[in-house]
């Protein structure tokens, strides 16, 4: 199947909400920021620490495999901790089973297929434990930006429906219990419920709507779920949300009273947030695409002189007598104290060689700023084209 569905599981609260929103997005190119691909790179090392600790991969399999995640730029040893510490909680509950159904199982990443509710969707469970009667399905989350909770979490509830699929034909299923273990916050969520009643929402709800999503239609309806969605920097819906949101808290001419202050700073996170998806999709166009956006015009953006080569720099300072008190604080002083050490003509003269002034990311700036306008985006600032739209 492909690999980006549609009927995303991980999107479910946006197009089980906005149903037109699933086929909006599949006309964005899906940037996997950085918190994604550390994220996945978290998930490798936690199911890789499992399947080890379960005899699963052999010392050497393991060892290899470890090395290549070790290997990758992303990887920390906080990393390890936290990844360590998700395969210990799953291997707790495990035991807790097992407690109570010595023969209880435990699976790791299993496929799940949704299709049965939603066309062409699929998921991966990470953790699944099968005992008497109940069905417990865990999930790591690595983001440490929002605290995600197993209630009525509909990506749980997505793969409750598969997993049910999957495993009632080998087991009498009838509580599913869903868990979200997010290491980094601390946070751990769990929500149970009988299998009547997340089989009655699959009919009801997510069949009919994942139906409408699937096709493009219903309507749009902007929220908060659309922190992630990937039209919201020009979706008009979104936009006029936003937007009138703050025309409602500003309408009266007389001062805000407290409650409504209150209320302008629970919503100051969704407006910033798309006010800064706004402002990263125009940037991406004008640098990209060589867009033209009406009155807004693209430049070179400021930057800081820095030096590039600091062990020729430390020697000709000793050179000219200077001890290492006068030369470090914990590591080698800032380009302006330097500066104020041998002035700035002796600085420039002794030590101007090797210090380089980096070239500036574009920007886009109002037409009046005086900065000439990058007519095209030239080999300097080539890294910049790769800019990432969280």
């Amino acid at each position: 199947m492909s690999a980006h569905a549609i009927l995303s599981p991980s999107g479910a609260s946006r197009w089980l909400t906005c149903t037109k929103s699933a086929r909006l997005e599949q006309t964005f190119p899906d940037s996997a920021g950085v918190a994604a691909r550390e994220g996945t790179l978290a998930h490798a090392l936690g199911e890789l620490l499992l399947l080890h600790a379960l005899g699963r991969v052999t010392d050497i399999a393991y060892e290899n495999r470890l090395a290549t995640i070790q290997s990758n730029d992303l990887y920390n040893t906080a990393m390890f901790g936290h990844a360590e510490d998700y395969a210990t909680f799953v291997l707790e509950r495990f035991a807790e089973a097992k407690a109570g159904t010595p023969d209880a199982i435990l699976e790791i990443e299993v496929k799940l297929d949704l299709t049965e509710y939603a066309e062409q969707g699929f998921g991966t469970g990470d953790a699944v434990i099968i005992a008497d009667g109940t069905l417990e399905l865990i999930d790591m989350k690595y983001g440490k930006g929002v605290e995600v909770s197993a209630f009525e979490n509909k990506q749980m509830m997505l793969y409750g429906l598969g997993a049910l699929k999957f495993y009632s034909l080998a087991y009498d299923i009838q509580d599913i219990s869903m868990t979200i273990f997010q290491p980094r916050l601390e946070n751990f969520s769990n929500w149970s419920i009988k299998k009547e009643w997340l089989e009655t929402w699959g009919d009801t709800v997510l069949r009919p709507r994942a139906a409408l999503a699937f096709a493009g239609e219903g309507e749009f309806q902007p929220g908060t779920h659309c922190r992630f969605c990937r039209a919201k920097a020009v979706c008009r819906a979104n936009a006029d949300y936003q937007l009138e949101k703050v025309r409602e808290d500003f309408a009266s001419p007389d001062l805000l009273t407290d409650d409504e202050i209150s209320d302008v700073l629970e919503r100051v996170s969704g407006i910033e947030n798309w006010l800064t998806a706004v402002k990263d999709y125009a940037l991406v166009s004008a640098v990209n695409d060589g867009k033209k956006w009406p009155g807004f015009k693209l430049v070179e953006g400021r930057s800081n002189r820095i030096i590039a080569n600091e062990e020729k720099v430390v020697g000709r300072l000793k050179e000219l007598s200077y001890g290492e008190e006068v030369i470090y604080n914990k590591k080698i002083k800032g380009i302006g104290d330097l500066e104020k050490l041998l002035g700035k003509k002796g600085f420039a003269e002794e030590l101007g060689k090797w210090v380089v002034k980096p070239e500036g990311k574009p920007t886009l700036v109002p037409e009046s700023d005086k900065r000439p306008e990058i007519s095209s985006v030239d080999s300097a600032i080539q890294d910049f084209a790769e800019v990432e739209i969280e």
